[in-house]
């Protein structure tokens, strides 16, 4: 293999990537037929490269038919060489056909697949039948209005599927993503506000009822132990915790005639009592 087929090459742009693959020669069926082989029976991982490589402009022929889904066409390369990967490990040269054949299949399977997940934030098509519909309804549709009752008609039969499914593809894919928390007008109804305003308020939720009720009990325990300390206790609580400007050790002692060492251990004592009302009724 040459040197200007090294996947090391240095590719700067998308533009750069295609220019790089166009250069590189497609096989003819029977180089292909050799490679095959070699890679099926014997697991060359040099012939599954080879193989890879002289098909990846194929992918990119594929990708260029979905670009009209929003979504960069590099990522539709990525997700489709990943299903020409899958189908070069698949392959089996004694069926009689083409790989290209073979690993059309797969490619698409991959792109459709990103396309379902990344075209909308909500998943727009979940079954079999929704997803044939996502990918045939813009080659069926010939205005940009809706489509008639005949057409629906058409389409249901065509595909094979009843004409409710069609109606309501029809209507998913006029939608438009709504923002999550997208400020509207008070007078604004119900259905129309986003989503996050229509969440029911978590005022009334139960854990929320009891994380208030055990923070009062907790408020109210912690005003009945204050209230059963001596005087001087909590005094020496109440300028020591909860006034702006603290009193210091010194300070009390000197206003209770004992010394800091024992307004310290007053203080420490009260603190005990206080946790322990509090903990005891938690």
């Amino acid at each position: 293999m040459s040197k200007a087929l090294q996947l090391n090459t240095p590719i700067g742009s998308l533009e750069a990537y295609m220019s790089y693959v166009s250069k590189i020669p497609l096989l003819t069926a029977e180089q292909e037929q050799q490679l095959a082989k070699r890679y099926f029976e014997q697991q060359d991982l040099e012939a599954a490269k080879q193989l890879t490589l002289s098909h990846l402009r194929f992918v990119i022929h594929i990708a260029r038919g979905y670009t009209g889904y929003g979504l960069a066409l590099g990522d539709l390369i990525q997700e489709g060489n990943v299903g020409l990967m899958k189908a070069v490990k698949r392959f089996n040269p004694h069926l009689g056909v083409r790989l290209a054949s073979f690993a059309v299949h797969w490619i698409k399977a991959e792109m459709h697949e990103f396309i379902i997940k990344n075209w909308r934030i909500v998943k727009i098509a979940t079954t079999k039948a929704q997803r044939k519909l996502f990918f045939n309804l813009r080659r069926y549709k010939k205005q940009l209005g809706w489509f008639k009752p005949e057409e629906v008609q058409t389409i249901a039969k065509d595909l094979g599927i009843n004409k409710t499914e069609v109606t309501c593809m029809e209507e998913r894919l006029h939608a438009v993503d709504a923002p999550y928390d997208e400020p509207t007008n008070e007078d604004a109804s119900y259905q129309n506000l986003p989503p996050i305003q229509q969440l029911a308020s978590s005022q009334d939720e139960p854990s929320h009822l009891l994380e208030i009720n055990r923070r009062a009990s907790q408020h109210q325990n912690l005003l009945t132990a204050v209230g059963a300390l001596d005087a001087r206790s909590q005094t020496i609580i109440k300028e020591r915790w909860l006034e702006d400007k603290k009193s210091t050790l010194h300070e009390l002692a000197d206003r209770f005639k004992v010394s800091a060492e024992r307004v310290r251990q007053l203080e420490k004592n009260a603190l005990k009592k206080l946790h322990h009302a509090i903990t005891a009724a938690a």
